[in-house]
């Protein structure tokens, strides 16, 4: 059997009035590779707080068997001894500069974690990360004897754990398997209780309907005839009596029963909502964004060189490429509509930023969203809904929000709004796992074009139909997602055919994107070409 490294027991802990955790035990064996989930502001850090020592519980007591090494989202620069973990997290060279960016600052906290400890304790490790970042990260954590992580990356959790405690409602619940195990277990709840409810209406209607039906009989029992004798009236009286009181009891047994029905609350569904996309007067146009010939430089930076691109209409565009290759700089060329980007007369572009300056905080919820929808308000209501922004919530001034509310504001005021184009610049940062999972449903069903940079990797194949990848300072497109890419890559070596086939198709999209330029100065030779190249692609 494992060691036991860790208990608490009868564990509840208050912020000011308000009950944060409340739950009985919790015991961690060695071995053990724990996700914690749960929304913004459940408890999920509480609870490692609580569990590591960092804070003490208003009830209850925690044994640790051993050390905790705990990694944290760092405020204070931390110091790596380890050189050889340094290296490995691709930090060399860097510990001498005055400022890190936000995911060295994550790297260098990894590299500063305690190697060899049975115990293990990570909250938001890959927060900042960029693809080859989140690998590492992973790498690490799986030479981790036991892990309690908490992480909005599904894909990190799946990869990592085999326990999922979800913290909800200051409660602690306990799941076996990983991420998806977790979400069909779920998933399974939620049908089991709404087949619950479904009985529990139909069981207490019935039972109503029979108690109306008794009291309806126990009136309409007639009185006398006028003409009757008085023994014969007596004798009626009586019978009469004796009906009504077996029909009040039996009233009385049947509301007796439904006051004893087990009541069942009615399980929260996301609403459906239609947004009406005509009203954003979408352009009808194949591509709606393109760049040709893109130079773009920093100083003496050179972030990119003669680089092309074209975001087709409808298409959902992950934008990948390491932490300094241009992600956010291209998102900030298109929104600007910088020289060497055209964008078609119809698109209306809207931009996501983690600055969040579309927000007024001093007006509420509703007035935000209505100050720029083209939606009516009911559906603005709906889209509000389905970012877990509910009832009187929509009453709340933007200023009281937190900074994960805010962003769900900020996400409802760009669908609802005239934009047809979204620029979407790391969307999942702030954001809890349900209202991630929202997002993503939402960007799915989205009419318009999509062009997005996510280091969530589950949420980026969720949404992603096309890739860009920077790479050597240029744009490579590809169709289909990250996790497509990676297999295409993972195949064997090509043959001179599938090497022709994909030039081939590398010089139709810039043939394409040339074309699509406006005043094109070769516009005849290049026609004649895209002519050829589709008839040779066809003949493939």
């Amino acid at each position: 059997m494992s060691k036991m490294l860790l208990t608490a027991s009868h564990i509840v802990k208050y912020f000011s009035d308000r009950k944060i955790l409340e739950f009985e035990r919790l015991t961690v064996y060695e071995g053990d590779r724990i996700g914690i989930v749960g929304a913004n502001g459940a408890g999920k850090t509480t609870l490692l707080n609580i569990l590591s020592g960092d804070l003490p519980p208003d009830e209850g007591t925690v044994y640790r068997e051993v050390p905790v090494s705990y990694f944290k989202q760092f405020r204070a620069r931390p110091q790596a001894s380890d050189s050889r973990s340094v290296k490995e997290l691709g930090l060399s060279g860097k510990l001498s500069r005055e400022r890190l960016s936000g995911g060295e600052m994550t790297r260098l906290g990894l590299a500063a974690m305690e190697g060899g400890s049975l115990l293990t304790f990570a909250d938001e490790p890959t927060a900042n990360l960029d693809a080859e970042g989140v690998e590492l990260c992973c790498r690490r954590l799986e030479e981790c004897v036991t892990l309690l992580l908490i992480s909005h990356d599904r894909a990190v959790l799946d990869r990592l754990c085999t326990r999922i405690i979800e913290v909800k409602d200051g409660a602690l619940h306990f799941y076996t398997g990983n991420f998806t195990a977790y979400r069909e277990q779920r998933e399974q709840e939620f049908r089991r209780q709404e087949f619950e409810y479904q009985q529990y209406r139909s069981e207490k209607a019935r039972l109503e309907a029979a108690a109306r039906e008794r009291n309806q009989a126990s009136r309409s029992v007639r009185k006398a005839p006028s003409r009757m004798g008085n023994s014969e009236a007596r004798l009626h009286k009586r019978e009469a009596a004796e009906k009504a009181e077996k029909f009040d009891s039996a009233r009385k047994s049947i509301l007796s029963r439904l006051e004893q029905l087990e009541v069942k609350e009615k399980p929260h569904e996301t609403p459906l909502v239609r947004i009406d996309f005509s009203l954003t007067a979408p352009p009808a146009n194949r591509d709606v964004v393109t760049g040709n010939r893109l130079t773009f430089r920093y100083g003496d930076n050179t972030i990119f060189e003669n680089a092309a691109f074209t975001l087709p209409r409808g298409s959902k565009t992950a934008l990948v490429g390491p932490n300094g290759a241009g992600k956010t700089t291209l998102m900030e060329l298109i929104a600007s509509d910088s020289p060497g980007i055209r964008i078609v007369p119809k698109a209306r572009i809207g931009y996501f930023k983690q600055g969040l300056d579309s927000l007024d905080l001093e007006k509420t919820v509703l007035e935000n969203v209505m100050d720029t929808a083209v939606q009516d308000e009911k559906t603005m209501r709906g889209i509000l809904a389905r970012l877990l922004i509910r009832r009187e919530d929509v009453f709340k001034k933007a200023g009281v929000l937190s900074g994960g509310e805010r962003v769900k504001l900020a996400f409802a005021k760009l669908f609802g709004s005239p934009a047809n184009v979204l620029l979407l610049d790391e969307p999942t940062n702030f954001l809890d796992m349900p209202a991630i999972e929202a997002l993503q449903k939402m960007i799915q069903e989205y009419e318009g074009t999509v062009l997005f940079v996510s280091h969530d990797r589950a949420f980026s194949d969720g949404c992603a139909d096309h890739l860009l990848r920077i790479e050597g300072k240029k744009l490579l497109p590809f169709a289909g997602n990250l996790s497509d890419w990676e297999k295409r890559q993972a195949e064997p070596a090509k043959t001179p055919e599938r090497m022709e086939k994909t030039v081939l198709e590398l010089r139709l999209a810039e043939v394409i994107a040339r074309l699509s330029a406006p005043n094109c100065p070769d516009r005849e030779a290049l026609e004649r070409e895209f002519q050829a190249l589709v008839a040779r692609r066809n003949q493939g």
